[in-house]
């Protein structure tokens, strides 16, 4: 079934932008073998719902919830590539497991706090950025799955400074090579372990304009 969603988003993606990838092999790498690529960390976590965050075409969310069996929520704000992935998981029958939701991060954090046993974000945005908008999405001991290209030592030290204030913590890292011997991921998880010391989420857009920093 994962390779029948990949058909189909890049049949609609001939005629509206939902991904850059347009070829069926480079697509097979980089969106089933790189989403499939934090199965593990997925699996390890705690049951309940998984939430993909900035999911795009569906990607790394549809793969994984098919592999896991989970209720899913692909998340993006991208309003007409939301309307044009819910109409692919109708047509394939995948509506009653995977459902989106076409609005910001944050909002969703207002309507449904503390709701997310998982969530994923793949290349979305600095890690500092992610946890502030995961926090509040988790119930405690839920995780945030991040998919990074590249993770300098700035871009860490940079989240890991602002992790109390947040409520998260690292818990894991690990470094992959996808089948094509070139393209890098690291897979970090970071766990929902308090309440943070700032009300979240911030205004719309904050995380990523006003990074949060930690408080002398």
């Amino acid at each position: 079934m994962t390779h029948q969603y990949l058909d189909a988003i890049l049949e609609v993606n001939k005629t509206t932008n939902l991904t850059r990838i347009a070829s069926q092999t480079e697509a097979e790498i980089l969106h089933i073998e790189d989403s499939l690529a934090g199965l593990p960390e997925i699996e390890a976590a705690p049951e309940g719902l998984y939430g993909d965050l900035g999911s795009g075409g569906g990607f790394p969310g549809v793969p994984l919830a098919l592999a896991t069996g989970r209720m899913t929520v692909l998340i993006d704000s991208v309003k007409k590539k939301m309307a044009l992935v819910s109409g692919v998981l109708d047509e394939l029958g995948l509506s009653d497991q995977i459902s989106t939701y076409d609005g910001r991060i944050e909002e969703l954090a207002l309507d449904r706090p503390g709701s997310f046993s998982v969530l994923t974000a793949r290349a979305l945005s600095r890690l500092v950025s992610l946890l502030e908008l995961a926090s509040p999405l988790l119930s405690k001991g839920g995780q945030l799955i991040c998919y990074k290209a590249h993770v300098d030592d700035e871009e860490l030290e940079e989240a890991r400074a602002v992790e109390n204030l947040v409520g998260m913590r690292l818990v894991s890292r690990r470094e992959l090579v996808l089948s094509d011997g070139e393209t890098e991921r690291s897979i970090l998880v970071f766990e929902k372990v308090g309440c943070g010391k700032v009300k979240l989420p911030r205004r719309v857009g904050m995380a990523q304009k006003n990074p949060l920093k930690p408080r002398s």
